[in-house]
């Protein structure tokens, strides 16, 4: 039964339609979520939505559908700091998939044979969701987090921000000498009313610039109040490429759990990252060369 304040979400668009572009081949689709089956893999109960079971084979259905090779899949909040449910999907398929993982904030509670564990099961980052979580009047957590990048940085993994960077205007100079690379999901997720701008997305265009962050092409439908084809967005998506195009991810952001407005079909998401971008070359670059060094995939022959 799902829980009484966590509302369950809309499901992904079910019908089966391919993108009028043809993705590069061992294209990475760098943002995507494992959800259930809940009968296998509950829920956290101080979970703040519930989103219907998007499972492994679901989402291998989709991979091929789009003409995508491999993927990123990143712990939902909804599953807390158990990260079964993912690793459960990464150990079926160590090829083609793999992870970002949520471990406690408590530095002090991080076992090292765990962090061991989850390198080797394909995990190379660890998400941090700041939207959801953190005490807005307590601030950036930035000794906490800095803490936790020294843990894992003798593994060579990154730190995934889940946070409104337009809600800290000094973002650049907070995160100038962080030790490890830093991944902002959703475009940094400042929505496009605020614009190119605002202080904290100009922050987060230095942090590109200088090669102390990367940005996920991710939920473009998250942070503007228009539809497909999101015509409020492309000042942002202009902008993170102007910046660095070497520092940029693509993603899915399947099963868009939790979008209160008209649900996307994946392969309007796929076509519209083709028009934004119609260079071939920049499009691998994003799709296939970067994510390989971001997440330590092999480059394709």
């Amino acid at each position: 039964m799902p829980h009484p304040q966590a509302p369950l979400c809309q499901a992904p668009d079910p019908e089966i339609r391919s993108p009028k572009i043809a993705f590069p081949a061992g294209a990475i689709d760098c943002h995507a979520h494992i959800c259930g089956p809940a009968t296998q893999f509950p829920y956290a109960h101080e979970r703040i939505y519930t989103p219907p079971d998007a499972t492994l084979e679901n989402y291998e259905s989709l991979l091929a559908m789009l003409g995508v090779d491999r993927a990123v899949l990143v712990q939902p909040s909804v599953y807390g700091t158990d990260n079964q449910a993912m690793l459960a999907a990464l150990k079926a398929r160590p090829e083609k998939f793999r992870g970002v993982a949520v471990i406690s904030n408590d530095v002090n509670q991080i076992n090292e044979k765990e962090l061991e564990q989850l390198h080797n099961s394909g995990v190379r980052g660890i998400r941090c969701n700041i939207v959801d979580v953190t005490d807005k009047s307590a601030g950036l957590p930035i000794q906490n987090l800095k803490a936790l990048a020294e843990r894992i940085k003798p593994f060579g993994w990154h730190l995934e921000l889940l946070m409104h960077v337009n809600e800290y205007p000094n973002l650049a100079k907070v995160f100038e000498n962080f030790p490890v690379d830093l991944v902002f999901g959703h475009f940094g997720y400042s929505h496009a009313k605020y614009g190119i701008s605002d202080a904290g997305f100009q922050g987060l265009l230095e942090l590109l610039k200088n090669q102390r962050a990367w940005v996920k092409m991710t939920g473009p439908y998250r942070i503007c109040d228009s539809d497909l084809p999101y015509a409020d967005m492309r000042a942002l998506n202009d902008a993170v490429i102007k910046a660095n195009s070497e520092r940029l991810v693509w993603g899915s952001d399947w099963p868009h759990v939790m979008v209160k407005k008209q649900m996307p079909h994946d392969a309007d998401l796929c076509d519209l990252f083709g028009e934004w971008i119609t260079d071939s070359g920049l499009r691998k670059s994003i799709l296939v060369d970067n994510p390989c060094i971001l997440y330590d995939f092999p480059t394709p022959n």
